[in-house]
């Protein structure tokens, strides 16, 4: 008689769509309303979604997590590109993805020597046409990158995230009528999700 193995069957493989719906999760704490139209665009419920960021949680916390890198290729599979960076003394690299739901835009992770993973997030795709970032009018959610409003409004100022994968920038943008305000940006995953603006400051 043949032998059947007995336990837990093993998990199905963590896709790429399940990737992108972790992404929007993370963003529905801020623009539920974009988040379920991307979902459903994705084809996918809102259990699916629930289910998509209990595994990847699961996957983080694990005893014995794998590396970051190792992760995101197990997901998503070979990278789309493989860019050399210079970062001070150091030699990095750029590791990027393309992701249905941005087609604009790719998920970067830079590695450190030895392969340690210093960020993951969205950036905007080679050949892109990068946003037009002239006013606080223009700051609109999911419009630009972390990279893009720093430099857009640069000088910019980096605030403390409210978890890992969110980040923000403080600085002063004209609003419609030129007059400069003080903005405090917040992104998820690389992603502007919604700003703070301040009271009018004269020059």
């Amino acid at each position: 008689m043949e032998h059947v193995p007995t336990g837990r069957r093993p998990a199905d493989p963590f896709t790429p769509l399940q990737f992108q719906l972790v992404l929007l999760r993370r963003m529905a704490d801020f623009n539920p309303g974009p988040v379920e139209d991307a979902r459903r665009a994705l084809g996918a419920s809102a259990a699916d979604l629930r289910e998509a960021n209990r595994r990847w949680q699961a996957m983080l916390r694990s005893p014995r997590p794998r590396p970051a890198l190792d992760r995101y290729r197990s997901v998503l599979g070979a990278p789309e590109s493989r860019t050399p960076r210079r970062i001070g003394d150091l030699d990095c690299e750029a590791w990027r993805w393309p992701l249905p739901l941005w087609p604009d835009l790719r998920f970067e992770v830079l590695t450190a020597p030895g392969g340690a993973v210093w960020s993951e997030w969205l950036v905007r795709a080679p050949g892109a046409a990068p946003p037009v970032l002239r006013t606080v009018a223009d700051l609109t959610p999911w419009s630009c990158t972390v990279d893009e409003a720093a430099r857009a409004f640069a000088p910019a100022r980096p605030l403390q995230g409210s978890a890992p994968t969110r980040w923000g920038l403080a600085f002063t943008a004209p609003d419609a009528d030129g007059v400069p305000r003080e903005v405090a940006a917040e992104f998820t995953w690389g992603l502007l999700q919604r700003i703070a603006v301040g009271d009018r400051r004269r020059p």
